[in-house]
């Protein structure tokens, strides 16, 4: 089953890749790596609207609303991908993902929010989801949104 077929079973539709919001470029490759640039949980150049989206995870924005942001961010990764690559079937795996959440001074649990972004790559590529990863607790980012993630994968 192709990559593509995978998102359509679980009902996943990618848009166009989201633009930078400063002077970078979405991804950058090296030889068979690709890095890509933090992504944040966006749609049609607006955080999600999943609740309350904003501000810091533990104290104005819940787990589970800072996990379906943590997915978004995953699809616009995605999304980046497919528009640099052409097709998402040059994937090989992913190999690493670094996520920051913006988070309360006593939360704790960044690697819960960060393990639905892990869980949907694994959904989506299988074994080749599976990747090693960082989940950091940081004040404050971009657009006061709760989470941002940056990716490397490998590619055929």
């Amino acid at each position: 089953m192709s990559i593509e077929d995978k998102l359509k079973e679980l009902s996943i539709t990618l848009a166009e890749a989201p633009k930078p919001l400063g002077s970078y470029v979405p991804c950058v490759q090296t030889g068979n790596l690709l890095f890509l640039s933090g992504a944040l949980p966006l749609k049609e150049g607006k955080l999600i609207k999943t609740g309350r989206v904003t501000g810091r995870v533990g104290e104005s924005v819940s787990i589970e609303e800072a996990q379906e942001c943590a997915r978004q961010c995953v699809i616009n990764a995605l999304s980046v991908l497919k528009s640099h690559l052409g097709s998402l079937d040059k994937i090989k795996r992913c190999v690493k993902l670094n996520g920051y959440v913006a988070s309360a001074s006593d939360f704790t649990e960044q690697p819960k929010v960060l393990n639905a972004a892990s869980d949907l790559l694994f959904e989506i590529f299988g074994e080749a989801g599976r990747h090693a990863r960082a989940a950091v607790g940081v004040y404050v980012l971009p657009l006061n949104s709760p989470i941002e993630i940056d990716f490397i994968f490998e590619i055929n």
